[in-house]
């Protein structure tokens, strides 16, 4: 699945997006958290469990924001990492 990052997600991964894959949003969040220690302070717990810190989102598809680490992913999908208070 694609992965892109916006604001601070983008500066502390430092790139602005990445392949990944994952079958949930907690198995995406840690693996992003392995594979760059520096997203680390922006997710919480570990795992399949893993979740965003509360001052930063997650958007499937460009349809909705997410945050249950149990949501379902597939091999199309794109997810978009950026602060809650992004936006216009």
């Amino acid at each position: 699945m694609h992965v892109e990052f916006f604001g601070v997600p983008r500066q502390r991964a430092g790139v602005s997006k990445l392949e990944v894959k994952a079958d949930t949003l907690g198995q995406l969040l840690g693996t992003l958290a392995a594979q760059i220690p520096s997203l680390g302070e922006l997710i919480a717990g570990s795992g399949l469990g893993a979740r965003l810190n509360s001052a930063f989102v997650a958007n499937l598809n460009g349809d909705r924001f997410v945050s249950d680490p149990g949501t379902p992913l597939g091999a199309h999908d794109c997810v978009l990492i950026l602060s809650a208070d992004a936006g216009g």
